[in-house]
């Protein structure tokens, strides 16, 4: 099932912040199947895929959530395609989804509840990363932050109102339920339940077939199973990078600026000296004025400190602007540093820090510099400064030159760049077909590289902050099946693995047929020509498969608990691997004590079961209250639009 907080924690926003008011949310709001009333409302035209009480669900906003999805689905899996997440319900999925949102708002709202505009505000400011360095909210950091989720206020404000009316519609109504003693005791015994039986693997390898099918068998094979050979989609890429060398000699400082800057920065230059210092804070002025009495009396700066329960630290080769800093400011304290001679001890000084007072080890004079003698070191800091700027404007300009019509190969040889092309490539990065990954450049333009169109050129920036890729792409290989004439070897190698697993089925029947029949496991398997390896005896407790909560239970044990006490079943095993007969011999009990710990368990798994049932059946009620009604037709055609399916 989905569920609303499930789906809202993966969405765009989900991804960029998360809410502030998470605590509130205490149970999922799930989806269930949504029935067609067909008494409510009345779907008009094409223009909704279903109506919700009064409200349409118009299909512009289906189409959006179901690309929202396939966007959030790619993250996770950069190659899934529209088909795939449609399969198998998907698109109902995400429909349901919709309507349940608009179900509980408009119950909400239809009894008494609500969700104001200050309460979401409030909501908003408690996001993470839209306060300004102040701590207050921050305008500009809030459409940051909208911008980096590509969401807009109004998505933001939605998403929330709903929240809130899960959290007082059906949070509040299902939090407290509680499960009886005897049901807790009842449910508890089940954790002793003791299970035996035998597990018979039937390897598929060993029934694949070693003729070749006919060109008729493979052909109707392939067109029964085309979404094996389902290739990604491909694309190839046109790139290039580029920085500074692209502004030329335009980022080199002229005699005319490093004389400026010289003029200007006149004290950097300026004769002076650096100082190291052995240095010690207290709290208080008489602190500070003790320690040093006992260094005018004879004690070393260390010894007095450490008398005190102080110790010193050591400043080394700092000039006065550079203390300036390190004392936040405190020009007092620089002073006091800077006019003592060396060997001796300076004055008290405070700071936001405390008391300083600290002895001056050693002074060393710098003579000043001349315009000739620092051009080197200014030349070098106008070039970098300019050169930072430079960049960032003609990445500007370059970006204005593309969403004005300019071509990727235009821009390409005016700055002299040599454009690359790939091989096709998919969306995880690698050469279509090989291990090989792309050329690391390209790492960050892959994701919006597989959203745009092609000749659609693009700039972006490199991790380094000063080197910008320019790209498009130049085809792309849409996701399909691969012709057979192309993919013949690998289309009869999967018809043989796949032959191979439906006669392992076929064996697995007449072993489970020979048991039925009154022998054992063993002695049916023993029975078959293939050299199946002799069933495993296994045995294992519910209490043994809790513990395994959250890791995989083998497939054949779950089956084991699922099965009547003397029946014998088949299981088929993963990805045409082969399969598994199952035989229960018996079903047995433990003890259960008195307080056993079990018990607690069983009370909070079972009441946690029954508040996800609750939350169901007044999510049905709800439905069946506002009314729900929907429009194949226009929900047939979102999807034959989505799929690119001609009407």
């Amino acid at each position: 099932m989905l569920t609303f907080f499930r789906n809202f924690f993966k969405s765009k926003i989900g991804l960029a912040i998360t809410l502030a008011f998470l605590g509130l949310i205490g149970f999922a709001f799930a989806s269930m199947d949504v029935s067609n009333t067909g008494a409510f409302g009345g779907v008009a035209g094409g223009d909704s895929v279903a109506v919700v009480g009064d409200k349409k669900i118009g299909t512009a906003e289906f189409q959006q959530a179901v690309n929202d999805a396939l966007a959030e689905a790619r993250r996770e899996n950069p190659e899934i395609t529209m088909e795939q997440l449609l399969a198998n319900g998907g698109i109902d999925r995400i429909l349901d989804d919709l309507i349940d949102r608009y179900t509980l708002i408009a119950w909400g709202e239809e009894n008494g509840f609500s969700a104001g505009d200050n309460l979401v505000n409030y909501l908003i400011r408690d996001l993470p990363g839209v306060r300004g360095p102040e701590g207050e909210f921050d305008q500009a950091a809030y459409a940051a932050l909208l911008q980096q989720a590509q969401l807009t206020d109004a998505e933001v404000r939605s998403q929330i109102r709903t929240s809130l009316f899960e959290q007082q519609a059906i949070g509040a109504s299902v939090s407290g339920a509680k499960l009886p003693e005897k049901l807790a005791l009842a449910y508890a015994r089940t954790f002793k339940e003791r299970r035996s039986g035998a597990i018979a693997t039937i390897p598929a390898g060993l029934f694949i077939p070693t003729e070749t099918p006919s060109d008729e068998v493979l052909a109707e094979f392939y067109n029964d199973q085309k979404s094996r050979f389902v290739r990604p989609e491909r694309r190839v890429l046109r790139y290039a990078t580029f920085g500074s060398e692209a502004l030329g000699d335009s980022i080199l400082p002229t005699d005319e600026e490093i004389a400026a800057y010289y003029e200007s920065n006149q004290d950097q230059y300026a004769a002076g000296e650096d100082r190291t210092f052995t240095q010690l804070i207290v709290a208080t002025r008489e602190g500070a004025e003790a320690i040093a009495a006992r260094v005018n009396a004879g004690e070393t700066i260390a010894q007095a400190a450490a008398s005190a329960g102080f110790a010193t630290t050591q400043i080394e080769g700092v000039t006065r602007e550079a203390l300036l800093e390190q004392v936040a400011g405190s020009g007092n304290v620089v002073e006091a540093y800077f006019s003592a001679p060396q060997g001796s001890l300076t004055t008290p000084a405070r700071s936001s820090l405390g008391w300083h007072i600290a002895r001056v080890d050693n002074v060393t004079q710098i003579p000043a510099r001349s315009l000739a003698q620092a051009r080197d070191e200014i030349a070098e800091t106008l070039g970098q400064e300019k050169r930072e700027r430079g960049i960032a404007e003609l990445a500007v300009s370059t970006e204005d030159r593309l969403a004005d019509g300019a071509s990727l190969v235009s821009i390409a040889e005016e700055f002299g760049l040599d454009l690359q092309t790939t091989a096709p490539i998919t969306a995880r990065g690698v050469v279509y077909g090989t291990p090989q990954r792309v050329d690391p450049v390209l790492a960050p333009a892959l994701t919006l590289a597989f959203q745009i169109g092609e000749g659609q050129p693009e700039i972006g920036a490199l991790p380094d902050g000063e080197t910008f890729i320019l790209y498009e792409v130049a085809d792309i290989a849409p996701s399909a099946a691969a012709p057979l004439s192309e993919i013949r070897d690998e289309v009869t190698a999967e018809w043989r693995r796949v032959r191979g697993n439906e006669l392992a089925e076929a064996a697995a029947a007449r072993i489970v047929k020979r048991v039925e029949e009154g022998r054992t496991l063993a002695q049916a398997v023993a029975a078959e020509e293939a050299a199946i390896p002799a069933p495993d005896q296994v045995e294992y407790t519910r209490e043994q498969l809790a513990r395994l909560q959250g890791q995989n239970v083998p497939t054949p044990v779950a089956l084991m608990f699922g099965m009547a006490e003397g029946s014998t079943k088949k299981l088929d095993g993963t990805n045409d691997q082969g399969w598994f007969v199952v035989d229960l011999e018996s079903i047995s009990f433990d003890e259960l004590v008195e307080d056993d710990p079990l018990i607690e368990i069983a009370r909070a798994q079972v009441g946690q079961n029954w508040s996800g049932e609750y939350a169901a059946q007044l999510r049905t009620a709800m439905r069946e209250s506002i009314g729900v009604e929907r429009n194949p037709d226009a929900i047939a055609a979102v999807r034959r639009q989505l799929l690119g399916e001609n009407n």
